[in-house]
């Protein structure tokens, strides 16, 4: 069974960021020996997520505002260990950690509007997504 696992790394410009990272991942795809398959995109960290969802700017203010809704900045129980990051990680339960996307004739098979992101919620530092294509 053909395979490929490729590392992006991100460093993001903001403690908070929203990155596409659709082609670098459909790169790896083209790259991969896979015709028929699945590709799994997981973010290695646990204060950020990957999904899938429309690349447009109102959007993706209302993902993040959405976000700090539901897990706003604050105090946490987990800042107690000298961490000041625990709404970063309760934003990645809400968001979640990968995404399995399918691969069709050789290449990302996503819908018209769909895009891959990278959220970032406790950046400014090199963070790593794994990409891992497996098929036929």
């Amino acid at each position: 069974m053909p395979s490929r696992t490729e590392y992006l790394i991100l460093k993001t410009e903001r403690p908070r960021e929203f990155v596409n990272i659709t082609e670098r991942v459909r790169k790896v795809v083209r790259a991969s020996d896979v015709k028929e398959g699945l590709v799994l995109v997981s973010s290695m960290h646990i204060t950020a997520a990957v999904y899938v969802n429309d690349n447009e700017a109102g959007l993706l203010r209302d993902i993040e505002s959405w976000a700090d809704r539901l897990a706003p900045p604050g105090d946490y129980q987990h800042h107690r260990t000298g961490e000041t990051n625990g709404d970063a990680h309760l934003k990645n339960l809400l968001l979640g950690h990968q995404v399995i996307l399918p691969v069709t004739k050789g290449d990302l098979d996503l819908g018209p509007w769909e895009q891959v992101f990278y959220a970032e919620f406790d950046g400014q530092r090199p963070k790593r997504v794994v990409v891992k294509v497996l098929g036929d």
